[in-house]
């Protein structure tokens, strides 16, 4: 039968068969696979019905714990029940694992296979994650491709129901999860067909059921256990050869058949490459290439790896083999090797043991490839091959790495290709958020759906938020495309941003006529001479076709404002010409709609204007013979540099990170702070420029810059001596800092991301035109030389004295040194003004634990990290452990603490009469809460570490001597250290809030930030227990019914944790006032901060108007709860909101986040608006009513 082409990725293909073929779904976010769940629920929501002619139940749980838990229930009440995951989410499913095998009970959970985070997290793909769960008694069964993905779903749903054995199914997180490709979809009929409803029937018999009652779980003693494990053994003996009778099944019913062990090359092989997931793509290609030309290879893919079937294993091998290579993609340290070797030579072993090897014993080597999504290419694959044509093949090599330290790697040539030469390679350069990698999608899905051709695409960005660099990397061609790898050979390459010609070298992929398409300001006339001498180079010698447009004057003409996808999507076609210009824009706007729709009408009207204006903006520029440049392609990193920042940090940023030796590397994953200094982005279009005759001198842009890229300071007019000729100055206005002072805001542009919150912020009125304010956007180009050196000059600056400052004023504290600077946040970012202003009160004695979610990502990312350090020295020192477990990591830092300090302490008594018994009395009985306080309390400190030296050397008492080095070892304790817990609404309301709620409880003195964006904004938007009702999310796409979770009222019943909830776009002052007296109180606080998010579906520019609207509507009140006041005879509880000033819906509307759903479930959206006002009506009167009480509550 003719089924339906589809051109999707790996992870919509495994849910679309998860949807189908069960009854309840489990689901919880986690990258790379939480596209799965998402589809699943906005299947749910729009009301699709499985095979059984039903809406499975999709719920979203709090954890992975927690959703396999719900699995484990649901499958033993009888219900066909799934789930996806990925990583640390699959290892939190492990013990349910163990119990659902152990069961007998069917299941399949579908895992896009990702790295687990060691001594670094990587959301990327290799095999980690499911090799930790060999022991678990499941099935693992490996999709190598998109199509394999849709196939293998169904083959292991209709295996586990036969065999009682649970599968994983899992494939390559990003490489097969991300990729788009052209697959044949697979219709209801054939899942119907695929799946024994007898089967069905006996699992939900199974299930338990008062009717039938009967007990699981108990527990056994010594006399049975053992015994009681062994009875499964049947079932898995007869495992391997159920999924090859399912395989043998799907490929009678489909065409396509498949092997449990499936061998491609050379009959007579005589070298033969063991592999599995996505890389066995790369080596069939490459097979077949070497093949072509003679050589005897072969390569065979493990489809089943648990059970693992010997028997059919050696049945596949050609039996001319001599010489096998296994290819790992894990690693794990201390192992006798990789699981997959050791497997093969168990499997060659035995059988050879058993008389009953059909060929002569091969040699069997084993190797590491492709860890974290690293690249696997043909010359990788090739140098594999070369390698086993050795006496003595290299044993547990790498390959694709340097690895010069134990000298495991093998080298091979780059220049290797097996790519066929009728397939088009496109690669697109884009910058997050500005639609590229969207257009490219629906491209890829153009050509894939409007034309007979093979298509694919896969998409590379770093784990940055939007402000990053992504690149695209289309093909398509007449025959089917198994190139698991990223483009190096181009016939198309496209910059839609001109920044990156400045610090990328894209054209060195280009093959001879490609064409190059470039977004650019500049006019046909005048741009060549704003290229790079190389980019005019590579263009003459590779006779290359140039074509440039202005997208952002397009799209800004049409309401677009930086989204330039549609138009920059528009040119590629006109180009290319892979369909008539009519069919492809014809195409491309029915893509708009079906990815726009659900947001409104003007958006995707807005769209099709950019299509309509894109052509006349277009034009082809002839490249001349001669190369005028007078400037290359600069530096990642300044010259003065450190030396790991050259060596490492600017490696990694130019692009060049693959190429790093493992020497160069951190043995334990520790990095230095302060590097986002040395990377230059450049990536602002326009930049805020000061005007001192209109700025009032609040120091509001610099609270609200997201980057820190806006700084004041105050200094004495004798430093402006050897300024700049364009630095910029005013006289300070106030006195309490001394008179005669000069006042500076300076901008570093080159950091800067563009945003325009601080003009958004800016409150003094330029009286003269008022369309101005003290501070306003301008191009950044023309400004970056000169205010280059302005920013270098205005560091040097000295930093005014902390302890003659209001720090907990809006005013002073901007006059503090941020030691945050220059993430890789989104622009306009609404957590990141938060965790600066902390770095600035107290970055200098901070310790960070901190969540995974997008604060550890722009907090903690590499290439560069954001955290930094003062002239001194001092700065946060700062720490990702897990997603679920921040706040006990935390805590353990204020044990551990506590513990030094008690340590030093006892130490001091004891060698009192040495150091000076005034000295020890004052560090012993230093009070440490005001700035001034801390900066004694070094100082007495650093004259400790002076006598204790002495002492160490001078003292002929080895007890006095040990105890003098143990006390130096622990002398900076006595400092007081402030501990930070930090991270997202996802971790706080739900994955961790069994562990916050006991780190509340404690009673110690921590401090907890609760960035509350409400959603899951790292995996890209999901709800959480803090999502409001009425809003839209993943995993919430008929709208969330339930109201937002109320986590400070849950702290507030401690009654002896300071609590507060802040908004800075709403009140600055407040928030800045809260957490200084959280920090001040002297026991456990949470702070809960309104963060606007992109995933709002807002204008990021203006979202300090969202703020105020949440506060002013009473959706977000603000208020503080300070135990300390209840001593003092006072209600703890200030309600600092001034009342419901507009309805909830005058605040929501202003968000696509609320909007879409009056789009997409109109009654429901209404319905739940009118729950959501109630919610934020009583919400409010209670709180005023805990405000108007008098302070007897009972502590």
């Amino acid at each position: 039968m003719e089924r339906k082409k589809v051109t999707i990725d790996g992870n919509e293909a495994a849910g679309y068969v998860a949807y189908h073929t069960n009854e309840v779904i489990a689901i919880y976010p986690i990258t790379p696979s939480s596209n799965m769940a998402e589809w699943c629920d906005q299947w749910a929501a729009e009301g699709k019905k499985n095979i059984w002619g039903i809406t499975p139940s999709v719920s979203e749980l709090q954890s992975e714990g927690g959703a396999s838990g719900s699995v484990h229930g649901a499958l033993q009440t009888g219900s066909l029940t799934t789930t996806f995951t990925a990583s640390q989410g699959l290892l939190l499913m492990i013990p349910n694992m163990f119990k659902i095998a152990g069961e007998l009970t069917s299941t399949v959970f579908h895992v896009s296979a990702r790295s687990i985070a060691a001594a670094a997290l990587s959301i990327f793909g290799d095999h980690s994650d499911v090799m930790a769960t060999r022991s678990t008694g499941w099935a693992l069964l490996s999709s190598n491709s998109v199509q394999e993905v849709m196939d293998f779903a169904l083959i292991a749903q209709a295996a586990t129901l036969e065999a009682r054995v649970p599968f994983i199914h899992f494939f390559d997180g990003f490489r097969t999860s991300h990729e788009v490709a052209k697959i044949e979809q697979l219709t209801p009929d054939d899942m119907k067909k695929m799946i024994d409803q007898r089967l069905v029937f006996e699992h939900r018999k199974r299930g338990l059921n008062p009717e039938t009652p009967v007990i699981r779980g108990t527990a056994q003693n010594p006399d049975v256990y053992f015994q009681g494990r062994e009875t499964v053994n049947p079932f898995y003996n007869v495992c391997p050869d159920i999924v090859q009778k399912q395989m043998d099944k799907f490929g009678e019913l489909t065409g396509r058949k498949y092997k449990i062990f499936e061998y491609y090359g050379a009959p007579d092989a005589e070298r033969v490459i063991v592999v599995m997931g996505s890389g066995a793509e790369a080596v069939e290609e490459t097979v077949e290439h070497l093949t072509a030309n003679g050589e005897k290879v072969g390569v065979l893919k493990v489809r089943l790896y648990r059970p693992f079937s010997i028997k059919h294993f050696i049945s596949e091998l050609p039996t001319t083999v001599k010489v096998i290579g296994v290819l790992d993609r894990t690693k794990e340290p201390g192992a006798s090797g990789e699981p997959l070797y050791m497997d093969i030579v168990t499997a060659i072993s035995e059988t050879f043991n058993e008389g009953n090897l059909p060929f002569a014993y091969p040699k069997i080597v084993g190797g590491r490839y492709g860890l974290s999504s690293k690249e696997f290419t043909p010359a990788m694959i090739k140098a594999v091959y070369d390698e086993l044509k050795k006496d003595k093949p290299k044993n547990h090599f790498t390959i694709g790495i340097n690895e010069d330290v134990t000298h495991t790697s093998l080298e091979f040539d780059p220049s290797f290709s097996v790519e066929n030469p009728d397939t088009f390679k496109g690669k697109f350069y884009g910058l997050g958020a500005d639609g590229t990698v969207g257009a490219n999608k629906n491209s890829i899905k153009i050509i894939g759906e409007g034309t007979d051709f093979f298509a694919q695409g896969y998409f590379v960005y770093d784990s940055k938020k939007s402000g990053s660099m992504t690149t695209s990397h289309l093909r398509f061609g007449p025959k089917e495309i198994k190139s698991s790898y990223l483009i190096n050979r181009a016939n198309f390459v496209a910059c839609h941003q001109t920044v990156f010609l400045e610090t990328t070298d894209m054209l060195r992929d280009a093959v001879e006529g490609a064409s190059f398409l470039l977004n650019t300001a500049a006019s046909k006339e005048e741009v060549w001479n704003t290229l790079p001498e190389n980019v005019q180079k590579t263009l003459i010698n590779k006779k290359m076709k140039f074509y440039i447009i202005d997208a952002y004057k397009v799209a800004n003409e049409t309401g677009m404002g930086g989204r330039i996808n549609s138009v920059m999507q528009t040119c590629f076609f006109a180009i290319s010409k892979i369909l008539p210009r009519e069919k492809a824009i014809e195409m491309i706007k029915y893509a708009i709609k079906k990815t726009y729709g659900s947001k409104g009408e003007k958006i995707v009207q807005m769209n099709f204007d950019a299509v309509d204006r894109t052509i006349e903006n277009l034009f082809e520029v002839a490249v001349p013979d001669t190369i005028t440049s007078t400037f290359n392609i600069r530096d990642a990193v300044p010259a003065n540099s450190p030396e790991f920042i050259k060596n490492v940090t600017g490696k990694i940023i130019a692009g060049f990170g693959d190429d790093l030796p493992v020497s160069l590397m951190p043995i334990d994953g520790t990095f230095p702070t302060g590097t986002t200094k040395y990377e230059k982005r450049n990536i602002a279009l326009e930049v805020p420029v000061w005007d001192a005759d209109v700025c009032i001198q609040c120091n509001k842009c610099a609270l609200i810059c997201p980057h820190a890229a806006i700084r004041a300071k105050i200094y004495d007019k004798s430093a402006l001596d050897t300024a700049p000729e364009t630095f910029k100055s005013m006289p300070f206005k106030a006195k309490e800092h001394g008179e005669g002072l000069m006042y500076t805001i300076q901008v570093a542009v080159e950091d800067c991301t563009g945003c325009g919150l601080c003009v958004e912020f800016c409150p003094a009125k330029n009286k003269r035109e008022v369309r101005f304010k003290a501070i306003n956007m301008m191009p950044q180009v023309p400004l970056r030389e000169t205010e280059r050196v302005n920013w270098d000059f205005f560091l040097d600056l000295p930093e005014w004295d902390r302890t003659d400052l209001k720090i907990n004023t809006v005013k002073d504290s901007q006059f503090l040194e941020p030691l945050f600077e220059f993430s890789g946040a989104c622009s306009g970012c609404g957590e990141t003004p938060y965790v600066k202003l902390v770095s600035q009160l107290y970055g200098d004695r901070a310790v960070i634990a901190n969540a995974t979610g997008c604060s550890s990502i722009y907090g903690g990312n590499l290439p560069t990290t954001p955290w930094s350090k003062n002239k001194e020295g001092r700065g946060p020192a700062w720490s990702n452990s897990l997603f679920e477990d921040n706040a006990e990591f935390g805590f353990g830092f204020k044990l551990s603490i506590d513990q030094f300090n008690e340590q030093a302490r006892i130490l001091i008594v004891k060698l009192g009469d040495k150091i000076g018994d005034r000295l020890a009395f004052d560090i012993l009985n230093a009070e440490q809460k005001s700035e001034a306080d801390i900066r004694d309390q070094r100082l007495r400190v650093e004259e400790l570490k002076v006598k204790l030296t002495e002492i160490e050397k001078t003292t002929k008492d080895e007890d006095v001597k040990f105890d003098a080095i143990n006390l130096l070892s622990l002398v900076d304790y006595l400092v007081k250290k402030s501990v930070w817990i930090m991270g997202g609404d996802g971790w706080a309301y739900d994955i961790g809030y069994g562990g916050l709620d006991h780190v509340l409880a404690s009673g110690k003195n921590v401090n907890i930030l609760v960035l509350d964006t409400e959603v899951y904004s790292n995996t890209g938007g999901q709800m959480s227990k803090s999502t409001p009702r009425a809003a839209v999310a993943k995993f919430a796409a008929g709208g969330k019914p339930a109201a937002k979770k109320d986590l400070a009222l849950m702290a507030m019943s401690y009654g002896n944790v300071y609590v507060a909830k802040i908004a800075m776009g709403a009140n600055d002052a407040h928030t800045v006032k809260a957490i200084v007296e959280a920090e001040a109180y002297d026991g456990p606080s949470l702070i809960i901060a309104y963060s606007h998010c992109i995933a709002h579906g807002i204008d990021m520019g203006i979202a300090t108007r969202n703020q105020k609207a949440a506060v002013d509507s009473g959706h977000w009140q603000l208020f503080r709860f300070n135990p300390d006041l209840v001593a003092e005879g006072k209600n703890p509880f200030s309600l600092d909101s001034k009342g419901l000033k507009i309805p909830f819906k005058d605040y929501a509307y202003l968000e696509t986040r609320y909007k879409m759903l009056t789009k997409s479930h109109p009654e429901a959206a209404a319905k739940l608006m009118l729950e959501a006002q109630d919610d934020v009506t009583k919400k409010f009167k209670m709180y005023e009513n805990m405000a108007n009480s008098t302070p007897n509550i009972n502590q």
